[in-house]
């Protein structure tokens, strides 16, 4: 059998009348005032890293990427034998619609949900919990360093904005 390496593209999944796309502000519906600007950035990073589509001004684009921030959960997720706290999760759920600007309707109208999770040591990267979910746990992982919370907070932004991609290009 033979096998071959390649470039393997989901942009030909949208449809082939949109080549651009508007991403206003993100709504924010809770109390963490900041969510919106981080999402939002982290939402338009995605885009232009993956070159699907270009990033135009509302009133150019062939379609608009809309997103409120529904709600924040921010909890007790595990506890240790004796009952306490070891775990914290950081969940952010998203309402987003992809609209269609030339067919005039919504691609996409979905809910999203992305968490981070942390412990009460203060420290990241030694706090012997798999802060990011990717398996890898303190010293194993470069990339678990800074505030427990905000590190939570922007683990569950980049998994949302991921998903957001994902899904678009894979739309039809």
């Amino acid at each position: 059998m033979f096998f071959s390496c390649g470039f393997y593209s989901l942009a030909g999944s949208i449809p082939p009348h949109i080549k651009s796309i508007s991403i206003p502000l993100v709504e924010n519906q809770t109390s963490d005032f900041n969510l919106s600007e981080k999402l939002t950035d982290k939402i338009i990073s995605q885009f232009n890293e993956s070159g699907v589509l270009s990033i135009q001004d509302e009133d150019r684009a062939h379609s608009i990427l809309k997103g409120i921030i529904k709600k924040i959960t921010d909890g007790p997720y595990s506890y240790n034998k004796n009952e306490s706290v070891s775990e914290f999760r950081y969940k952010i759920d998203v309402k987003i619609e992809w609209y269609d600007n030339a067919n005039e309707k919504n691609i996409i109208e979905k809910n999203y949900s992305g968490f981070g999770a942390y412990g009460l040591s203060g420290d990241i990267s030694s706090d012997g919990i798999d802060n990011d979910n990717d398996g890898k746990i303190d010293s194993e992982d470069d990339n678990e360093f800074g505030e427990p919370r905000s590190f939570a907070a922007n683990v569950a932004i980049n998994k949302i904005a991921e998903d957001i991609l994902n899904d678009i290009m894979t739309t039809w």
